[in-house]
């Protein structure tokens, strides 16, 4: 029997014909050989190509599956330029999905950022304290699409921010002076933050011809947490963690109570990696929903 080349196999499996897979799906089956011992740690992976080819989706997407596998500790050296390879044993087990570390919001969003873009339909919701984060987090989904490497046909993104009308629960002074001062401090951030995201979205529209809508709310509280979901399939839950410490604002020095976004741990959770992570992802999609359709207001940059 002759085998057809688009259904040879790779690395030992045979392949049948298949509706194209997303990223998400190709990261799954990976995760499971990973996992079951069939690619073993150490091992080589099969190039880009041999897997765009056996999973009968786009280098893109194969790439953002490698990325995803890469920021959960279970690859390493994902590059162009060569093949990824397994990750070795740490600390006598291999690092698996539940099992990873949560990351700093620097190290951890930016990847699962880029992974989600490889999606035709790429859907973001956020809520977060500024947005800085997010926003520096779409830097590199956007080279990629401004490279031609991505072209996603609908990019919809919404983001819960606190409003600029309440009294914020941090930053705040020590001494409860200057209260004022920190609090136009955070709306200019906030609102900077926000423009940029939201313009460098939208220009995709006339750049690339992608259908984008970016829209924000406004929240009647400061939020204790921050929450990032993914294409509605994954979770990135983090603690605004509070410390005191001192910076300079409008030319004087003051102690404050304040959290740093940027580094705060994020856990990630994912629709189908077990009960525990399928309801917390679900679970999370009803709470983001219920705040933007409910107490949450519109939100007017300055305000």
């Amino acid at each position: 029997m002759v085998v057809e080349p688009e259904h040879a196999a790779v690395n030992g499996r045979k392949k049948s014909p298949r509706p194209q897979r997303s990223h998400h799906e190709v990261a799954d089956e990976l995760r499971s050989r990973i996992r079951s011992g069939v690619l073993r740690p150490g091992q080589r992976m099969p190039t880009q190509a041999e897997l765009a080819d056996e999973f009968g989706v786009e280098r893109g997407a194969v790439r953002q599956a490698l990325r995803i596998l890469q920021s959960e500790h279970l690859l390493t050296n994902v590059s162009k330029g060569s093949p990824a390879t397994v990750a070795r044993h740490v600390g006598g087990t291999l690092a698996a999905g539940p099992e990873v570390p949560p990351q700093p919001t620097t190290v951890a969003l930016a990847p699962r950022i880029s992974a989600a873009f490889a999606a035709p339909h790429v859907e973001i919701d956020a809520l977060c304290l500024t947005a800085v984060s997010l926003t520096l987090a779409m830097g590199e989904p956007l080279r990629e699409i401004h490279a031609g490497r991505l072209k996603p046909a609908k990019v919809d993104v919404r983001v819960l921010l606190p409003s600029g009308r309440i009294d914020l629960a941090f930053p705040t002074p020590v001494e409860g002076r200057d209260g004022e001062r920190l609090r136009r401090r955070w709306l200019a951030q906030r609102d900077a933050q926000g423009r940029v995201l939201r313009h460098n979205l939208l220009a995709l529209r006339s750049t690339h011809g992608i259908d984008v809508h970016v829209s924000f709310r406004a929240l009647p509280f400061t939020p204790p947490v921050k929450l990032y979901l993914l294409n509605g399939a994954e979770a990135l839950f983090a603690y605004y963690t509070l410390t005191r410490r001192g910076e300079e604002v409008d030319h004087e020095y003051l102690e404050m109570y304040d959290a740093e976004g940027t580094q705060s741990m994020l856990f990630p959770f994912g629709q189908g990696a077990g009960l525990r992570d399928t309801t917390f992802v679900e679970q999370s999609h009803l709470w983001f929903n219920a705040l933007w359709e409910t107490i949450s207001s519109e939100l007017e940059f300055g305000n």
